[in-house]
C-alpha cells in the first residue's frame, strides 16, 4: 500500500514541489499519476523510490515510513518497488539476461533463482527466446519489454512506470500499456506515470492529477483532448 497524507516538499533552493497532497493506492491497484510539467508528478516518484524524503507530512510505502526509514531500510524498501524508466536505462554491452541478471545479483539472488526466473519474466513481458539478444538488437518496444522485466524480475509488490511510452509510437504504446494491465491483473500494483491524455483516455482507471503541487483530481476522468 501507497499513503500519502498532507506531504509537502519544500526543495534546499526553496522551490516548493508539493503543497500538503493526500492520497491512497490500495494493493493491487492501477493508478495513473498526471499533471502538466512542474506540477510535482517527478518528486512524488523521488518519494515513492526513496531517493528524497517529505518535508512534512507522512510517506508510507509498503510498511515502510519514508521519513523514519533506516540507511539499512531502504534497499528493503526499494525490493518492493520495481521502476521502469522512459529511456530504458539499458546496458547496452550486455546481453538482455545479464541486463536482467544484475538486478537479481543486485539484491543478493542466487544463480539457481535467476536462471529460473529470468525465462519466465522473459515469457511474460512476450520475449521468450531473447535473452541472448543485446538492446541495440531490439526495436524500442522490445526494450522497454526488457526494461519492464528487470522491473519484475524481483517479484516486487509495486511497479511505478515513469513515462513508460514517452519514446514509443502509439501503437507500442498502446502494447505496453495492455502489458502492464496483465501484470496488474497478476496482482501486482502498478502506477503509471504519464502526460499522454489519449492514452490515459482508453482505460476504464483510477486518475491522479497534480497541478501546482496538489491533487487536483482523484477518480476515473476523462480528458478533452
Amino acid at each position: 500500500m501507497i499513503r500519502l497524507t498532507n506531504v509537502e516538499k519544500v526543495y534546499d533552493n526553496g522551490t516548493q514541489a508539493l503543497k500538503g497532497i493526500s492520497f491512497e493506492i490500495a494493493d493491487g491497484e492501477f493508478v495513473f499519476l498526471v499533471g502538466p510539467s512542474g506540477s510535482g508528478k517527478s518528486t512524488i516518484i523521488k518519494l515513492l523510490t526513496g531517493e528524497v524524503i517529505p518535508t512534512a507530512g507522512r510517506v508510507m510505502i509498503n510498511g515502510f515510513s519514508m521519513s523514519r526509514i533506516s540507511d539499512k531500510q531502504i534497499p528493503l524498501m526499494r525490493r518492493t518497488i520495481g521502476v521502469i524508466f522512459q529511456d530504458f536505462r539499458l546496458i547496452t554491452n550486455k546481453t538482455v539476461f545479464d541486463n536482467l541478471s544484475l538486478a537479481m545479483r543486485a539484491v543478493g539472488a542466487s544463480t539457481k533463482e535467476i536462471r529460473s526466473r529470468i525465462p519466465y519474466v522473459l515469457e511474460l513481458v512476450g520475449l521468450a527466446g531473447k535473452e541472448n539478444r543485446y538492446p541495440d538488437e531490439l526495436s524500442g518496444g522490445e526494450q522497454q519489454r526488457v526494461a519492464i522485466a528487470r522491473a519484475l524480475v524481483n517479484n516486487p509488490s509495486t511497479i511505478v512506470a515513469d513515462e513508460p511510452t514517452g519514446n514509443l509510437d502509439p501503437g507500442r504504446s498502446l502494447e505496453i500499456m495492455t502489458l502492464l494491465q496483465r501484470i496488474n491483473a497478476l496482482g501486482t500494483t502498478v502506477v503509471v506515470v504519464t502526460h499522454e491524455k489519449s492514452l490515459v483516455n482508453q482505460f476504464d482507471k483510477r486518475v491522479i492529477m497534480i497541478d501546482e503541487g496538489a491533487v487536483a483530481v482523484d477518480g476515473v476522468h476523462r480528458y478533452e483532448v
